[in-house]
C-alpha cells in the first residue's frame, strides 16, 4: 500500500541496499506490513534546495488510510531524521521536503482490482 517514492542529490553508494532499508523503516514508520511497501530511490543530481546543491531530498508517501494531521507530524520526524542519518541532509530537518497522500482504497489497484475491492470501502 505505500509507496515510497525519494529523489535526492545525495549519491548513494549501495542503492538498493540503502531501498531495502528504507523499505523496512518505511514499514516500521508507518505501521503496515513490509510485504505492501513499494521504495523507489531516484538519484538526481540536479536537485536543489534553498537555490544550492547541498544534500537534500523530496519524498512523496502514498499510504492509506493513516495519513493525517496528527500521524503525519510524527512520521514527518521519523523521515526527516533517518534522512540526516544516512544521507547527511541536516538535523534541522530543512533540506527536503514530504508530501503525504492518501489517495482512497478506490485508487489504488493491487492483485488486478482495487483496495476498495480486497478491504472494503471506506
Amino acid at each position: 500500500m505505500p509507496t515510497l517514492n525519494l529523489i535526492t542529490n545525495v549519491k548513494i553508494p549501495d542503492a538498493k541496499a540503502f531501498a531495502l532499508e528504507l523499505s523496512k523503516f518505511g514499514a516500521d514508520t508507518l505501521h503496515k506490513p513490509e510485504a505492501y511497501i513499494s521504495v523507489i530511490v531516484t538519484y538526481n543530481e540536479t536537485l536543489t534546495f534553498g537555490g544550492t546543491f547541498d544534500p537534500a531530498f523530496s519524498l512523496r508517501i502514498d499510504s492509506l488510510d493513516n495519513i493525517n494531521e496528527k500521524a503525519n507530524e510524527g512520521y514527518s520526524k521519523a523521515f526527516f531524521k533517518f534522512f540526516d542519518e544516512k544521507l547527511g541532509t541536516g538535523a534541522k530537518g530543512n533540506r527536503g521536503y514530504i508530501t503525504f497522500i492518501d489517495p482512497g482504497r478506490a485508487n489504488m489497484g493491487h492483485e488486478s482490482t482495487t483496495f476498495a475491492t480486497i478491504f472494503g470501502g471506506k
